[in-house]
């Protein structure tokens, strides 16, 4: 292997140098003190443990993305975290075992097997919000608007809302009788709005059912698309209805709360299906693919640890919103610059600027005050009047 060859990162694998590493740092811990702000406690969750906790209820598409290894020490399969989720909802289901609502919050690295997409980071600073305990649509409506809240402080400029709700499709499918490889083929079809499969696949069901399936193509767009949906659905089960009922409950909150804000609905928009229950809910912004922050609805999934709880929340990436956004951070003082020298009284100096909250960078041996600008300082300590004293940094 050539000698080069040795520094190479793997596809999706990146190092964040330094000032770009301050920034993320900087946001990170404003991210986190929004989140305290609204009550979210922090947690931090193991980042390998073994494979069958680590994917316990979460699908087989986290299963494709989790990185596996065997555990030198017993012998079994282990796993790199992919989605701090998962753990979030043991802690709370087995760990926690609260009674009432319970808040948590989590930011960490992951690492993906395979990325979202091309060109996407396989190793993302993963942050967001859970909320358990409750089913109601206010915990969605708090959920949602926690993490428009995080992209204005963020600064993303020009972000909009998708909405859905896989509880609707699941519905329809439940009353037509479809499982296994039909549902999953007709719920490939809807991701694709392939009209012409969505119809071969739903011939042979109750045309009322075939025709409701179907509808779901064409139920996309602006807030309009709710009033269409209730009188094309007007023959679905009660459940399909309820569903119908949150969705229009939460969007009511919303344009109340972010009048600005563009909403788009799309009911055969199935992100999550094995994964999500109920609402699901995406941020775009133009330029972009990808959703830059995303959720649902999760319930019960702490069954999996042995206590089944409602469950909703989102996650996002912090390196997409440092590099999307422009969010506000305090300028890092550049500097002092300490001389090498063993004197009692210059490390007394330097102790008290540090207990200030100065940024001290003293020489190390051979060292003189020409290397001072590459450490950053503007300015330095000057033996004055038998004192050190700090001064400005010659040019």
């Amino acid at each position: 292997m050539a000698t080069v060859d040795r520094w190479l990162l793997p596809d999706g694998i990146e190092e964040v140098l330094p000032p770009e590493a301050a920034l993320i740092e900087a946001a990170r811990r404003q991210v986190l003190d929004l989140f305290q702000r609204w009550g979210y406690e922090f947690v931090v969750t193991p980042h390998i443990e073994y494979l069958e906790s680590l994917l316990t209820g979460a699908g087989q598409d986290l299963d494709l993305r989790t990185f596996k290894v065997t555990d030198p020490l017993s012998g079994r399969q282990m796993g790199f975290r992919a989605d701090i989720t998962p753990q979030v909802a043991r802690m709370d289901a087995h760990t926690l075992r609260r009674e009432g609502p319970s808040r948590l919050c989590y930011a960490g690295s992951v690492l993906h097997a395979k990325p979202r997409a091309l060109a996407t980071s396989r190793s993302p600073i993963q942050l967001g919000a859970e909320l358990y305990g409750d089913a109601s649509p206010a915990s969605d409506v708090e959920v949602i608007s926690l993490m428009l809240d995080t992209l204005a402080l963020a600064r993303v400029p020009d972000v909009h809302m998708d909405l859905g709700h896989v509880g609707i499709y699941r519905g329809l499918a439940r009353a037509a009788g479809l499982s296994g490889e039909a549902e999953q083929q007709l719920f490939d079809a809807l991701q694709r709005k392939a009209i012409d499969e969505v119809d071969a696949l739903t011939e042979s069901l109750q045309p009322h059912l075939a025709s409701m399936l179907r509808a779901l193509v064409e139920l996309c767009g602006g807030r309009e698309v709710l009033d269409l949906a209730q009188a094309c659905l007007v023959e679905a089960p009660d459940e399909v209805h309820a569903a119908l009922d949150q969705l229009v409950a939460i969007a009511d909150q919303l344009e109340l709360r972010y009048p600005e804000l563009p909403l788009y609905f799309d009911l055969g928009e199935l992100r999550g299906y094995h994964y999500h229950t109920g609402v699901v809910f995406a941020a775009f912004v133009p330029g972009v693919g990808q959703s830059i922050a995303q959720g649902g609805r999760y319930d019960d999934v702490g069954g999996n640890f042995g206590r089944a709880r409602p469950a909703t929340g989102f996650s996002t990436d912090l390196k997409t919103l440092v590099t999307l956004g422009d969010m506000q951070v305090d300028a890092q003082d550049a500097g002092v610059w300490a001389p090498d020298h063993h004197d009692l009284y210059l490390w007394q100096a330097v102790q008290r600027l540090r207990s200030e909250g100065v940024r001290v960078v003293q020489a190390l041996p051979g060292q003189d005050v020409s290397a001072a600008h590459e450490a950053g300082c503007d300015r330095q300590l000057q033996l004055r009047d038998g004192r050190w004293q700090v001064a400005p940094l010659a040019s």
